[in-house]
């Protein structure tokens, strides 16, 4: 699949950001003006990660360990999160069962709103009673609630 960078001319208009760039959205630009009525096209677009916002959602994440009861290693953490939320695949393991296993969210592997939703299904799982009573379990479901509640409460703004 092509790449393409643009950016905003100093004239407001879209150009290239390299002269590759530059042939490559001409190409496309030709072949929009060229599509008759019922011929269709395609595109891809990814919007850039905002740092800051990949940073909040992996403070989060640091400040729910750092305050849960059952892992030892943040990475364990996080793989559990990421299968809570959904964003998983289901392979086949050793006995043939299926087993969950974490994707990516690299920068490469989810864009800005992509990143987005996985926060929101992230959070979202984090507040369950079934992750509280997982992470808390020698406290009660409302107590396990409430201590989520307070730790996400700073994120919310």
């Amino acid at each position: 699949m092509t790449k393409v960078a643009l950016r905003i001319n100093e004239q407001g208009r879209l150009e290239g950001l390299t002269p590759a760039d530059s042939r490559a959205y001409n190409r496309f630009k030709g072949k929009l003006q060229k599509l008759q009525p019922g011929e269709t096209i395609s595109f891809e677009h990814r919007f850039p990660r905002s740092g800051a916002f990949h940073r909040r959602h992996f403070a989060m994440l640091g400040l729910v360990f750092d305050n849960q009861e059952q892992f030892a290693y943040p990475d364990d953490f996080r793989s559990w999160v990421e299968v809570g939320a959904g964003h998983c695949q289901f392979v086949p393991g050793p006995d043939g069962r299926m087993v969950a296993l974490p994707k990516s969210v690299s920068y490469t592997n989810l864009d800005d709103v992509e990143f987005s939703e996985h926060h929101a299904k992230v959070v979202s799982f984090l507040r369950s009673t079934a992750a509280t009573r997982f992470l808390w379990p020698l406290i009660n479901d409302t107590q396990a609630g409430q201590a989520m509640e307070s730790l996400l409460q700073e994120f919310e703004r």
